[in-house]
């Protein structure tokens, strides 16, 4: 079903009216969101999202709102994933709490820059190729295999192959200057941390579409719902980000309920690339008669596995005892950051939830607890806050 001009200029300017609304009353004065003021808003961005799917299913009949709500649940788990990668890109780059929201918004919109133009041209591709469907569907199954991999815990996904390019061409200084991109180091204009955290994001941003668009057209065609779901997906992710922060590093089973959802919709391209087959060293190039899955099974089976992931997650002693590992971690950095404007109280409460995480600690069991204390830099993160309230 084709959309009229008409309404992809109101939607368009909609979603853009959103992202200046942000830029100009949320973000304009640095400052880190209370709980109450993430959760209202995140709660109002996924009620404009549900409105639009209602308006889509009401107007556009039930196939393009099933697909429109595939979709959107798919993009956001997706980009809850990428919070993950956001979360450790501004650890590395030390980036001040308040500041950590004008790098978000930046990063979100980045990428609803590039995820819009990898939209189109997948469009243009499968309108073209049907082939396209087979090399879609094997990017995902990719995708999946590679979620399933140990994660590499000393790396420093930050310092990516683009931000040490930058580095070399131009100079940068090695502290912030409030959330400014420049400052001026021994009378030399130079870059701060914040520019070169923003291209570590939108770097990673540009490979994160790689696999959420083939992902969203396994579900739709529709160029406007796959549009519409990935901007409303991506829309109010910087609150999500602090409203869920201290559950991101508890969510332990995510990536393999993602890794099920990428391989059952790589499938789901291979079947239809098949029953819509024109290559010729495939059954002689004509349609292979195969099973094709429908939309609605594709919903139901991606909400399933979300669901049954998260709760595995939030019961198992694996997550709490990496949840809680993560908060005493944070707190001791925040603790020994010297460049916060934090007071003496509040330094002090710092400390003293840093304390109660390391008594949870000491009450996990003990495979648990060996693990903790074979993690060097966490020990002597723990060690060093402790000398410092000493002193």
């Amino acid at each position: 079903m084709g959309v009229p001009g008409p309404v992809w200029a109101v939607t368009v300017a909609g979603i853009a009216a959103l992202l200046l609304f942000d830029y100009f009353f949320h973000v304009r004065k640095a400052h880190t969101p209370a709980l109450r003021e993430a959760a209202v808003w995140s709660a109002g961005y996924v009620g404009v999202a549900l409105l639009f799917g209602v308006g889509v299913w009401f107007f556009g009949g039930t196939v393009m709102g099933t697909e429109y709500f595939a979709g959107y649940v798919t993009e956001k788990a997706l980009s809850v994933d990428n919070l993950f990668v956001f979360l450790i890109i501004i650890g590395s780059f030390h980036v001040p709490r308040p500041d950590q929201q004008k790098v978000l918004l930046f990063g979100i919109t980045f990428s609803l820059l590039a995820r819009t133009a990898f939209i189109f041209l997948g469009a243009t591709l499968i309108n073209a190729f049907a082939w396209v469907f087979y090399l879609f569907g094997l990017i995902l199954l990719l995708t999946a295999g590679n979620l399933l991999k140990p994660e590499e815990t000393e790396g420093r996904p930050g310092d990516n192959t683009v931000v040490r390019i930058v580095k070399r061409v131009f100079p940068a200084s090695g502290t912030f200057d409030g959330d400014k991109l420049f400052t001026t180091v021994d009378g030399k204009r130079v870059m701060t941390p914040m520019l070169l955290v923003m291209v570590a994001i939108g770097g990673t941003d540009i490979l994160f579409a790689l696999d959420s668009i083939p992902a969203i057209f396994g579900l739709t065609q529709n160029v406007y719902l796959v549009f519409t779901a990935t901007a409303f997906s991506l829309l109010g992710l910087r609150q999500l980000y602090f409203l869920i922060d201290g559950l991101l590093d508890r969510l332990v089973y995510l990536s393999y309920g993602l890794a099920a959802i990428l391989a059952f919709i790589g499938v789901k391209l291979i079947l239809h690339a098949l029953h819509e087959n024109n290559v010729p060293f495939i059954n002689g190039g004509e349609p292979v008669h195969v099973i094709e899955i429908s939309t609605g099974l594709s919903l139901a089976v991606i909400i399933g596995v979300l669901v049954i992931t998260v709760l595995a997650s939030l019961f198992s002693a694996k997550g709490k005892a990496q949840n809680v590992v993560a908060a005493a971690r944070r707190h001791a950095a925040e603790y020994l950051d010297e460049s916060g404007e934090a007071d003496a109280a509040a330094q002090e409460r710092t400390f003293r939830k840093m304390l109660a995480e390391e008594q949870q600690m000491r009450e996990l069991p003990e495979k648990y607890r060996a693990r903790i204390r074979e993690q060097r830099q966490l020990m002597d993160l723990l060690r060093a806050a402790h000398d410092k309230h000493e002193r």
